[in-house]
Order: structure tokens, then C-alpha cells, then sequence
């Protein structure tokens, strides 16, 4: 889940459970603007020896304007059954928000560009969804809104807001 302190660590609450026994936070994104405003990807997922599952009910996108007190899942233009999710909000533009999505067969990059209420898919390029139970990890340039990382296998990124994506050399 994701948990909060309010008093510089000493003690933790709870704000933010999974929607089931298989599920938890998979990563978290704060608007740089405002603290206040989080988004929580929640990844429902199992592996036993014998059963690897990676989607579910407890998969999806929460957003917090308060702090982490109150909650509310994202949906709009976003798959119906997903899988592991990363999130970033951009620190050049609070409002556009990607994620990289693990979901079959509509999984790739969405945006959002009013902070969360809508999604659109800008990229469903395989590539960046390589090995997505290891990585699905996206990252927002701090200062140009448009260009886009996501790590996976490979590293790639994207000038154009999201909708194509080249190999970067990681050394």
C-alpha cells in the first residue's frame, strides 16, 4: 500500500490499500508544483512456482489532491484490465501525466493532459513494453513537457509528447 507520516518518520499510516491480497503499489508520483497531489500505480499480480499472473481488479492508476487522505481511481481512456504500471507527473507541465502500461492488447504509453480525468494512448510500440514485469518504469523531463523516458529493455525516449520512441544507448 502507500502509507504517509506526519510527523518526520516516527510513526506511518496506511492511506492507500490494495484492492486485494495480490495487489500494491507499484509506483508513485508527485506533482512537483503541489505535494498535495499524488498518483499511486497499484499492480495486481501473483507468482508461484508453478503460475505466473500479472493483471487484475487491483491494477490501476490513484490519484490524491489532499495529501493521501482521500483517493480516487483514474479510469477515463485507460484499459479495463491492466497489469504492472509506472506514472509520472511532468515538473514542466503538472497537468500531462504518462504512464506506461502492461495490459493486453491495449497496453503502451498514455498521457493525460488535464491532470489525470482523461487518458489517450499515444504509443502502443511493443518496445516499450518489453519485460514489463521487471521494469515499466516512465520518467517526465523536469523542464520540456513533451519529452517522455521510459526504462525498460531498452532505455527509449520520446521528443514528440509521446507518440514515438527511440532506442537511447545506456552505458
Amino acid at each position: 500500500g502507500v502509507y504517509r507520516s506526519l510527523d518526520g518518520g516516527a510513526t506511518w499510516a496506511l492511506v492507500l490499500k490494495g484492492a486485494n491480497e495480490t495487489s500494491g503499489a507499484s509506483d508513485l508520483s508527485i506533482d512537483p508544483s503541489n505535494p498535495r497531489i499524488l498518483y499511486a500505480a497499484f499492480w495486481d499480480h501473483q507468482r508461484t512456482p508453478w503460475f505466473v499472473r500479472s493483471g487484475g481488479e487491483g491494477s490501476g492508476i490513484w490519484k490524491s489532491t489532499d495529501a493521501g487522505t482521500t483517493w480516487t481511481r483514474l479510469s477515463q481512456g485507460l484499459p479495463a484490465r491492466m497489469g504492472k504500471i509506472g506514472v509520472a507527473v511532468s515538473p514542466a507541465n503538472p497537468d500531462r501525466v504518462f504512464v506506461i502500461v502492461e495490459a493486453e492488447p491495449n497496453g503502451g504509453l498514455y498521457r493525460s493532459d488535464d491532470a489525470g480525468k482523461s487518458w489517450r494512448k499515444m504509443s502502443g510500440d511493443r518496445l516499450i513494453q518489453t519485460r514489463s514485469w521487471y521494469y515499466m518504469k516512465v520518467f517526465a523531463d523536469p523542464a520540456n513537457a513533451d519529452v517522455v523516458w521510459v526504462l525498460n529493455a531498452p532505455v527509449t525516449k520520446s521528443i514528440d509528447g509521446g507518440a514515438t520512441f527511440n532506442t537511447v544507448q545506456a552505458t
